[in-house]
């Protein structure tokens, strides 16, 4: 038996829950005991009656639950008023985003410190080389990148005054996207179907390819004219920023922070009332004066350009992602439950590419780098 416990997430407006009261109930009739704070679910929609009524405990005190537990599933990583919870687990899995080359690295120091077994949802991997944890918020983060650029662009907030939509007699909106994956696609299709003009820049030739030929075959031929994906060159891209009303950091390198694409340079150049989304901003962002923003407070001015960069989009459509997630995230839950840890993660090659701490060690190859401890790096066996 192992007991499995979730934390209400108190990250600003984060909303997710990293356990449902459906997957609950299959732990629970497995023999495992699964512990819930107090409204943990309740932004998502779940009651605590429903968790109670699936076979679990409810109880108020974080404290209390992590000494209890065996393995912690949450949704975004332990925030600074939260690290004291870490010292209590000592030793025990935390399964989770973490985005440790992005965020604060007294994390990482914690992790080790207390030698947890720290497994990033976001450093997954399926046999394609793809990031299965992390591609159902991508989705949400691409759909949410448009909707947000398109709130900010209103006059209010200081933009240029336009919709993402067609609009007869008015020039049609241009929207910049860089990275064509999960994130950037689903934006350029979100936006294309709106109504605006899109170009994307991407740097892997076989990416583009790829999305060029889905492209065709998605889009009608009229929107067809308005979308484009091509390799990032500097004339060209700088050519685009200057009429883009909008511009999306989509660039992903799983586990490892995000490279700067957007020059300051460039930043500069764009018109003024321009709205930048940097959606990379987990990974320390891909666009020059990108800078971690909230719910509470999510916008900021540089020069006359409107920058975006909150860290947890998805948490404000809670319901949708935590449905989204926990599909992906609990298969793997079950097998660590009924299998072990260690043996699931010695199973499955592709899911001990989530491991980013182990034994006081990073175990993860990208973070050592990203974080200039590749003293601390081990390979884990």
């Amino acid at each position: 038996m192992k007991i499995i416990a979730t934390l209400k997430e108190i990250k600003d407006n984060e909303n997710r829950v990293g356990l449902t009261p459906k997957n609950t109930r299959i732990l629970t009739a497995k023999g495992h005991k699964v512990i819930v704070q107090t409204n943990a679910g309740i932004g998502s929609g779940f009651k605590d009656q429903e968790y109670i009524d699936s076979g679990a405990e409810i109880k108020d005190s974080a404290s209390e639950i992590v000494q209890e537990a065996d393995i912690l599933i949450k949704v975004k990583e332990p925030i600074p008023s939260e690290y004291h919870l870490l010292d209590l687990f000592q030793g025990k899995t935390l399964f989770t985003y973490l985005h440790l080359s992005g965020v604060d690295p007294v994390l990482t120091d914690k992790l080790l410190e207390n030698k947890i077994t720290g497994i990033a949802y976001e450093t997954v991997l399926d046999e394609n080389g793809g990031t299965p944890l992390l591609s159902p918020m991508s989705s949400v983060a691409g759909v949410l990148a448009i909707q947000y650029g398109a709130e900010y662009l209103q006059k209010k907030y200081g933009g240029v005054g336009t919709t993402l939509g067609q609009i007869p007699g008015a020039n049609d909106p241009s929207v910049v996207v860089f990275g064509a994956g999960i994130v950037g696609f689903t934006a350029a299709k979100t936006a294309v179907k709106l109504g605006s003009r899109v170009i994307v820049f991407d740097v892997n030739d076989a990416v583009i390819e790829r999305v060029r030929k889905t492209a065709q075959e998605i889009f009608t031929s009229k929107e067809q004219t308005r979308f484009e994906i091509v390799k990032s060159e500097p004339d060209r891209v700088n050519e685009e920023l200057k009429k883009a009303d909008l511009l999306i950091g989509a660039v992903l390198v799983a586990g490892a922070r995000a490279p700067i694409v957007v020059s300051e340079e460039q930043i500069k150049s764009m018109k003024k009332g321009a709205v930048v989304i940097d959606v990379a901003i987990d990974q320390g962002g891909c666009i020059w004066g990108s800078k971690v923003t909230t719910h509470s407070d999510p916008i900021f001015d540089i020069e006359g350009k409107i920058f975006c960069c909150v860290a947890n989009m998805p948490g404000q459509v809670a319901k949708q992602s935590t449905e989204a997630l926990s599909a992906t995230t609990f298969p793997f839950l079950e097998k660590m439950a009924n299998s072990g840890v260690l043996e699931t993660l010695r199973a499955d090659k592709f899911f001990k590419a989530g491991l980013n701490t182990f034994d006081g060690k990073i175990t993860c190859n990208s973070v050592a780098k990203d974080l200039d401890r590749m003293n601390d790096y081990v390979s884990f066996e």
